[in-house]
């Protein structure tokens, strides 16, 4: 059983995953099995938190925040304590999961390519932000996840699911990073089909972005459907938390596919009726997809 203070690190942690993602909170509240809860939750707070000591703040605040959050991280690590109640708990998730200490070093270094994000001249640079940032991510969480293969191709899996949503993201977030100067599709992608910075950063519906946004979701989604091998990777009652997840990436392609050009005038938004409707699936076995 669980200590009293222990207990209170993880309801902390759960209050400010509420806060900040209510949705994600409601879907991992829902699905998660009783056991796993507090842990899942702790996973996707540590994520948070950390994108909010990198996201808030003048760039010299953000280098010093997090600075002083990859210290702490780093001695609780190393200790196996620290004064933060989420990191307490997160330290405790990771230890009883068995989760290598690379995946931590690695996602921390990582985060700094996000203090002054370059951009992606091509698809190998997307690729070695998959492997520094994207990947250890959600290693930090989905990696907390008992599985039934062996860790290495369990990590190879989950590394499916951090590059197919990370690209999803490049399409949803698109109008919002632009909007920050931020222009995360690859360059060379933008060559090939005839794209300027100008057609994004003003909002053209042209034929040309029409085939890059339908290039980049048609890639997405294969690499989507190549990583849903990870749902038999987890013990079943795990099944419907990672189907569901999985879905709603699936979902996003879809609205994307529907709006075409579009996603460079207004941000994608999840509908809820099918977000519902995906939470209800993901206890079926096989939750249907998008093909």
């Amino acid at each position: 059983m669980r200590s009293a203070g222990l207990r209170a690190d993880y309801t902390a942690a759960a209050r400010y995953l509420r806060r900040r993602e209510p949705a994600l909170y409601g879907v991992v509240r829902l699905q998660a099995p009783a056991g796993f809860l507090p842990h899942a939750l702790t996973g996707a707070s540590m994520l948070g938190f950390t994108d909010d000591v990198c996201d808030n703040g003048s760039p010299a605040d953000r280098v010093r925040q997090l600075d002083a959050w990859t210290g702490h991280v780093t001695r609780a690590l190393d200790t196996g304590d620290s004064h933060h109640p989420l990191l307490r708990a997160f330290v405790h998730s990771a230890g009883e999961a068995g989760l290598p200490r690379h995946w931590f070093d690695t996602y921390l270094e990582g985060t700094r390519i996000d203090l002054e994000f370059p951009g992606f001249a091509d698809e190998a640079a997307y690729q070695r932000y998959i492997d520094t940032l994207t990947w250890p991510g959600i290693m930090l969480s989905t990696g907390l996840t008992p599985n039934l293969v062996p860790d290495d191709d369990f990590a190879a899996s989950c590394r499916l699911v951090a590059d197919a949503c990370q690209r999803t993201d490049l399409l949803t977030d698109l109008t919002s990073d632009v909007a920050e100067g931020r222009f995360a599709l690859p360059r060379t992608d933008l060559e090939r089909f005839g794209v300027s910075r100008a057609d994004l950063e003003q909002g053209r519906a042209t034929p040309a972005v029409r085939e890059l946004v339908l290039a980049t979701a048609d890639r997405a989604r294969t690499t989507l459907l190549a990583a849903g091998r990870v749902v038999a990777e987890v013990p079943a009652d795990y099944r419907p938390l990672v189907r569901v997840l999985l879905g709603l990436y699936h979902h996003r392609l879809d609205v994307v596919g529907a709006m075409g050009a579009d996603v460079v005038r207004r941000p994608v938004r999840d509908n809820p009726a099918d977000c519902l409707r995906l939470v209800a699936q993901a206890r079926r076995e096989p939750l249907a997809l998008s093909a």
